[in-house]
């Protein structure tokens, strides 16, 4: 069974918002073996809507649309599902009577225009929406399956599992779909495929994507087979093989994020953190706060951007900013000792740069980053040239000072 997802609303097209419902379902999807060939963002217009539509009857066996069934004039979906499909809209007496009493449960009465949401394309079933007033939406057409879906993840997510997933698991190929994905630090794409390719050049199942995000590189298997054990044994088979090539370089084997592989290092280890950041302004502490649990390991840190903070919070002497700049090696491996000597962590992290877009200099250009790492063992400290605009290089920043992290936390060489 092929499938198509279409995201509606307009707001999906503008920079400020993004179709992550769209993720999910193809993740959900692909567990039963449902591969998602198109996906298509429509605004809130009903003529492009139902021409988009008519499309996507065409070409795939289940058409998903997300977002536009709300009680406002520019919630479009049902008229153009029914406008392309030829089929009048007719009222639904329950949907208005759970609409009416959901209302009243708090206290406040229906709006009238709530009431469009008990319409439903002639010969539909209605999906019930526990946590809005949007039904869904199940519809048959000649030999494509129809699904509308309200566009709040949390109203979509919960009726699309126990509502549709359990119909789909009925009518699915019975073939199933497995990914394993391996995180990789510290090497470039391009030597992460050189390396692998020998490996997966071999398969034609699993299938082997590498992928350069943020946060590293990424390398996705992605396996077929009857059953989802067959498929998950395929991917494994060959995640394995990858991760024995690439060794250490592997941070991640089952999706974790690098700050909660550095959580659960340090937890191992009975070692404590604390951080003091100039250029990336708290961002390695956010990220190492966003792990559950991580008040076992990290302590705290300060963010010092001028000089005197540097001074007063964490016994950066004056004479070495004046001599050598807050964006030096000897600076940055003062932050790291100085903050954890004065907190009394086990390990001390210090970042000071320049992010830019201002600020740089022949000798310090934007992207000059010293980051430290100061344990009893001693401190390393390390020069970076980040490139990018602001946002990347603090984000580089942060992530190579979790990648340092990692590999002190877990015994390895520090480069």
């Amino acid at each position: 069974m092929d499938a198509e997802i279409i995201a509606v609303g307009s707001e999906l097209l503008t920079p400020f918002h993004q179709d992550t419902n769209s993720l999910y379902l193809t993740d959900k999807l692909n567990e039963l073996g449902i591969e998602v060939r198109f996906k298509t963002i429509v605004g809130d217009d009903s003529v492009r809507l139902a021409s988009v539509l008519r499309q996507a009857l065409d070409r795939s066996q289940l058409v998903i649309l997300t977002g536009g069934l709300g009680p406002t004039e520019d919630d479009v979906t049902r008229a153009a599902v029914a406008e392309a499909l030829d089929l009048p809209l007719v009222e639904v007496p329950e949907i208005r009577q759970r609409i009416q009493a959901r209302f009243a449960s708090l206290g406040r009465p229906m709006s009238e225009n709530n009431a469009r949401q008990a319409f439903v394309p002639q010969g539909a079933e209605w999906l019930e929406n526990r946590n809005g007033t949007a039904p869904g939406i199940w519809l048959e057409h000649d030999q494509t399956l129809l699904i509308l879906l309200p566009g709040p993840p949390r109203e979509l997510m919960p009726m699309f599992e126990s509502q549709c997933l359990p119909r789909l698991e009925q009518r699915s190929s019975g073939e199933r779909i497995r990914t394993r994905v391996l995180k990789v630090a510290g090497l470039p794409e391009s030597e992460v495929d050189r390396r692998l390719a020998p490996i997966y050049t071999k398969y034609q199942n699993p299938t082997t994507t590498i992928l350069a995000t943020p946060g590293g590189i990424e390398v996705h298997f992605r396996a077929r087979a009857k059953t989802a054990e067959e498929a998950k044994a395929l991917a494994d088979m060959l995640a394995d093989q990858a991760e024995t090539e690439l060794g250490e370089r592997v941070f991640s084997t089952h999706g974790e994020t690098l700050e909660e592989v550095v959580g659960m290092y340090l937890v191992m280890k009975q070692k404590t953190l604390a951080t003091a950041e100039s250029c990336t302004g708290g961002l390695l502490s956010e990220r190492l706060t966003r792990v559950p649990g991580s008040s076992n390991f990290y302590l705290g840190g300060v963010v010092c951007y001028t000089n005197e903070l540097k001074t007063r919070l964490v016994g950066v002497p004056t004479a070495m900013l004046e001599a050598h700049g807050a964006v030096s090696r000897p600076v940055a491996q003062a932050l790291a000792e100085g903050i954890r000597r004065r907190v009394g962590a086990s390990l001390g992290v210090g970042i000071t740069g320049i992010a830019g877009p201002s600020g740089g200099s022949e000798k310090k250009p934007v992207g000059l980053v010293f980051i430290a790492l100061a344990d009893e063992r001693g401190t390393e400290i390390r020069e970076f040239h980040f490139p990018g605009d602001r946002q990347r290089i603090r984000w580089l920043a942060s992530q190579s000072a979790l990648e340092m992290l990692r590999r002190r936390a877990r015994g390895g060489p520090r480069r």
